[in-house]
């Protein structure tokens, strides 16, 4: 947590512009943005008390401390709470032993009755819990369908943006929702510093995806609970749908996702389409992409 700290006000320290804080900048600067002497001096503390907290050599920070901080960095509403988390911890759970997470039984029951609604079950790290027909085969229709019910193989949504070429090529903003993924999983890390899941995970993509590490390394911080995703679905080609993220009640940050499309659009047709699909065959996977998709399909 110490580093992380340390990590995130480097690299908000780093994006300020002098002049945007009314600095007045002498000679050639050796690094972007404020100096560690003039950010203390914006926030009001100490440059042997701030460069403690950058070097990750002090906790706890006073909430005066961490609100002089936030303004003088210039902190969005995310990043400001973020800070909160990585300065001031909230007191941790007695650890216990790691148990496999499973969507509960009503909530599968929910999405399976949303019948023309894509959706997942996630928990807190992206992993799918469970998905409705709509939803596998929209993001995943070349994995097992029943693969969200095995700990040991289920799909995880980041994992899948960063290193499955299908799942690449769905993603039409495939650069916009890899940042956005990142700064989402960037707050959760904030909030649970002891999930060895976790940190398992960002260790995977980090050695496996430079990208990702080039992306976590900027430290970006967004909750992301709603938005639009623009798709080239193998199947149906190209739609538009809008998300919502909706967090479940007595689950330890599980989250249930829905997809929609606007009336009468084109979107909305293709869904339809794909739900046909649903109804009637199952895809057993796909190989190719966009106009060379290959598909093997079985009637049941």
């Amino acid at each position: 947590m110490r580093s992380e700290l340390a990590d995130f006000l480097r690299t908000r320290r780093a994006r300020l512009r002098p002049e945007a804080a009314g600095i007045t900048s002498y000679g050639v600067r050796r690094v972007p943005g404020l100096r560690r002497e003039e950010l203390a001096r914006l926030a009001g503390v100490s440059l042997i008390y701030y460069t403690r907290l950058e070097q990750g050599q002090s906790t706890n920070a006073s909430e005066s401390v961490i609100e002089a901080l936030a303004r003088a960095l210039a902190l969005t509403d995310d990043e400001r709470t973020h800070l909160h988390d990585l300065a001031r911890p909230r007191p941790g759970k007695p650890p216990r032993p790691a148990r496999p997470e499973f969507a509960r039984p009503g909530v599968r029951q929910l999405i399976a009755a949303m019948r023309d609604v894509p959706a997942l079950v996630l928990d807190r790290r992206t992993g799918v819990l469970a998905w409705n027909e709509l939803g596998h085969l929209l993001f995943a229709g070349h994995h097992d369908p029943e693969a969200p019910g095995r700990p040991a193989d289920r799909p995880n949504l980041t994992r899948l943006l960063f290193l499955d070429p299908h799942t690449r090529e769905l993603y039409r903003d495939w650069a916009e929702e890899a940042g956005r993924a990142v700064a989402s999983l960037r707050v959760v890390a904030g909030r649970h510093p002891d999930d060895p899941a976790l940190t398992g995970l960002v260790g995977e993509l980090v050695v496996k995806s430079p990208e990702f590490a080039a992306c976590w390394s900027q430290h970006p911080v967004k909750v992301c609970g709603a938005g639009a995703k623009r798709l080239h679905h193998p199947l149906v080609g190209d739609l538009t749908l809008r998300f919502e993220a909706l967090h479940l009640p007595e689950d330890d940050g599980h989250r249930l996702l829905t997809y929609s499309a606007a009336p009468g659009s084109p979107d909305e047709a293709a869904l339809r389409l794909l739900r046909v699909d649903a109804r009637s065959m199952r895809v057993d996977g796909f190989r190719g992409s966009g106009d060379q998709l290959s598909a093997t399909v079985r009637t049941p």
